[in-house]
């Protein structure tokens, strides 16, 4: 059986300051939150590896990401300190079908803002209300398996206008306890690979615990996971596919 090659890449800052609030974030995630979407979205068939920021090469070497046919990405604190060099490999990689799920607040990371060529801003406030969710295609792969609409008891609110390109398939609308709404689950196409934004995932709260949060996660897995990716293409084709028989007109003086 051939395995999806996953790489579920997370700066891991949060978890791992020592203070008052990254011991409480400790006590959901003791080992970063991508260790926690590695053993909720493990299968059989996926091949499940983890990167995190302070690694060498940033966590994605060449080797590693060469060998990536879906890429799950956490950021937030250190947005800025991902290599421009870094976006760049994911992206070509993106464009020849590597899958990309973005994951909560990396809305504002360098690759997506990169894959969407807008800002990628939104409205938001930590003050852990109650957030539900609405799938509004429950026909789309991503939705399979799970409940038409959900709650989670506490979230971080990211709310419209959400600043990003209209040509997103809509697959989660989430509504917040204080009033406002957002795109929550949006999927992209670029090139030839499949991008998937999914907002729920704040630090502060055990969301990636959730099942629901979880399945949606592993859905988006295998609808991103390309059949096949194609290297970069040589786009000067000297060699025409048919025979060519017309002749260039001669300019005229």
């Amino acid at each position: 059986m051939k395995k999806i090659k996953v790489t579920i890449w997370n700066e891991f800052r949060h978890e791992s300051q020592e203070s008052d609030a990254g011991a409480y974030i400790r006590s959901f995630y003791p080992d970063g939150m991508h260790a926690v979407i590695a053993k909720n979205i493990a299968a059989d068939n996926l091949d499940i590896r983890c990167a995190t920021l302070n690694q060498p090469e940033q966590g994605l070497p060449e080797a590693l990401l060469q060998d990536t046919e879906v890429l799950l990405w956490w950021g937030h604190a250190a947005h800025k300190e991902v290599k421009d060099t870094l976006v760049d490999r994911i992206q070509k990689r993106v464009q020849a079908g590597m899958g990309l799920i973005v994951l909560h607040s990396g809305h504002f990371s360098k690759i997506f803002k990169r894959m969407m060529g807008s800002s990628c801003s939104l409205r938001w406030r930590d003050v852990g209300e109650k957030e539900r969710l609405w799938c509004v295609d429950p026909s789309h792969p991503i939705a399979q398996g799970v409940p038409e609409t959900f709650m989670l008891p506490y979230s971080e609110m990211y709310g419209e206008p959400f600043a990003i390109p209209d040509d997103g398939k809509v697959v989660y609308m989430s509504w917040y306890e204080g009033g406002n709404v957002f795109r929550s689950g949006v999927c992209f196409q670029r090139e030839l690979g499949k991008i998937f934004y999914f907002a729920p995932g704040h630090e502060t709260y055990p969301i990636y615990h959730d099942e629901n949060v979880c399945k949606i996660i592993s859905n988006a897995v295998y609808w991103a996971a390309p059949a096949k990716i194609f290297p970069e293409r040589e786009t000067h084709e000297k060699v025409p596919t048919e025979k060519i028989t017309s002749v260039k007109p001669e300019p005229k003086l």
